[in-house]
């Protein structure tokens, strides 16, 4: 499938595919729906339709999404070296995570939530039948009993600029939010209706928060597909792919013009302040010139110029100065015409111009001309 398509076209093809018999995960069909922006209700609708249709989408959390790489899995989720194998497969495998003994923030939620027993079918729909009675209770006693599904969900979106805490916040969310819509009458098994909302609940997360400008969801997932492309020909190729390499690998008539366009819009934005050196004694702004600023020596060269401007000037009369620096913008930079210049004075145009005249006349002597003659000559 490709993304921007209509909700119509998505449902032919997931009837294609089902005829087929093909395999068809959740993950894809979040993907192709989720730049259409669909309301709860048209949600719950086309899950419906997926039943009613015969449709079965894999609730397997799907290796489609962007995983990041070990060391920043290490990172994200702050494994101690020591524990690295037993923390890697306690967030691999959620099943079980009541045994860990650890007091860090994160390991402390997985172990506290991983007490609560998972729940069966009957007794979803039990729990789902009080909640539509109106039994607050009910509705934490299903969020509780799911909170490890969120946990499933979150761990998979590490390392796409949201920390796992964060996502896991996220997802909980959206899961709340499917224990708030959830009809055990239509027939859907608990966990394939919360694991729509969870995940639709991260990734609108992530795409509204993770970066500091924001991207659409659609293009969001098109980076992740152009930097699981790229990854996978780096290890094909050993080397950086080029952007035409890259486009032959993603297909759908993509173009290198089009990989460098996306790559440009994935680049993050790097602070001014960010330190360099080991020391952190200075930073990256300090290396970056500033093309508008003048130098130093056309600095000073300037403040002479209006020193020596200023004292020729001085040697006019009052009236004839400030004709002269209003004329010429030499107060605020901004130039003004003799009909200005007059209703400042309260004179003609004509007399403003005869002033001005007169002026330049005084200016134009040798004696004084000369003190500005060698700043002309540098410009």
């Amino acid at each position: 499938m490709t993304n921007k398509k209509d909700l119509e076209t998505i449902k032919k093809e997931l009837l294609k595919k089902t005829e087929n018999e093909e395999e068809i995960t959740q993950d894809e069909v979040l993907k192709e729906i989720e730049h259409l922006k669909l309301t709860e209700d048209e949600i719950d609708d086309f899950l419906q339709w997926t039943r009613d249709n015969g449709v079965i989408l894999d609730e397997e959390l799907d290796d489609d999404i962007i995983l990041s790489d070990d060391d920043e899995l290490d990172d994200n989720l702050d494994i101690d070296d020591e524990d690295e194998d037993e923390e890697k497969e306690l967030y691999r495998v959620y099943a079980d995570i009541s045994s860990i003994k650890t007091n860090d923030p994160v390991k402390m939620y997985l172990k506290e939530i991983g007490v609560v027993p998972l729940l069966k079918a009957h007794e979803e729909r039990e729990i789902a039948a009080r909640i539509r009675e109106g039994d607050e209770t009910a509705k934490d006693e299903l969020i509780t009993a799911n909170l490890r599904l969120v946990v499933a969900i979150a761990k998979k979106y590490v390392g796409r600029g949201l920390l796992f805490l964060d996502l896991i916040q996220e997802g909980n969310l959206g899961l709340v939010k499917a224990v708030e819509k959830f009809d055990h009458t239509k027939g859907f098994k608990f966990s394939t209706y919360a694991t729509w909302w969870i995940r639709q609940a991260i990734t609108r997360a992530i795409a509204d928060q993770a970066r500091t400008i924001r991207i659409p969801v659609h293009m969001v997932e098109t980076i992740n597909k152009l930097t699981r492309n790229s990854r996978q020909l780096v290890q094909e190729l050993g080397r950086e792919p080029t952007a035409e390499e890259i486009a032959e690998k993603m297909g759908n008539n993509m173009t290198a013009d089009r990989v460098r366009e996306i790559q440009r819009i994935a680049l993050e934005p790097v602070s001014l302040e960010s330190p360099i050196g080991e020391e952190d004694d200075s930073h990256l702004g300090d290396f970056i010139e500033d093309k508008q600023a003048i130098s130093p020596e056309e600095y000073a060269s300037r403040e002479l110029l209006k020193d020596e401007i200023n004292a020729v000037l001085s040697t006019l009369t009052d009236r004839e100065k400030k004709v002269l620096e209003l004329r010429f913008g030499l107060i605020d930079g901004k130039t003004r015409t003799l009909e200005e210049v007059g209703r400042e004075f309260n004179v003609t145009r004509e007399r403003i111009r005869q002033i001005e005249a007169k002026a330049i006349r005084k200016l134009r002597s040798r004696s004084k001309s000369n003190r500005l003659k060698d700043f002309v000559d540098k410009i």
